[in-house]
């Protein structure tokens, strides 16, 4: 009984064994990025001790957009320039929800 049972499971399991593995090509390089995309400036982040608390700001091309304060006992907050104004109003949402904003045309 015990030799039929493993000759059945054997012979079950013996194509699993006998399958060839495929011949594996090397992954081509991707493409270069398109013109215009090789400009692509990230923020330049300055972090500041405030007193107790922590204050991270966020700046493109020298332009103050964005403040994350930090206090020593309790939860960030953001501070946005939401209209490029130079005035900052505090967003608590910024964590959770990311509204895509993009500089069609500055002068």
């Amino acid at each position: 009984m015990r030799r039929t049972l493993t000759a059945l499971l054997l012979a079950a399991a013996l194509p699993a064994f006998a399958q060839q593995r495929p011949a594996l090509e090397p992954i081509p390089e991707p493409p270069p990025p398109p013109p215009g995309m090789t400009d692509i400036e990230e923020p330049q982040v300055t972090i500041v001790r405030r007193g107790e608390d922590t204050v991270q700001e966020y700046r493109i091309r020298g332009r103050l957009y964005m403040v994350k304060v930090t206090p020593p006992h309790g939860v960030p907050y953001y501070l946005i320039d939401k209209e490029g104004t130079g005035q900052m109003v505090r967003d608590d949402t910024a964590p959770t929800l990311a509204v895509p904003m993009w500089v069609i045309k500055s002068w």
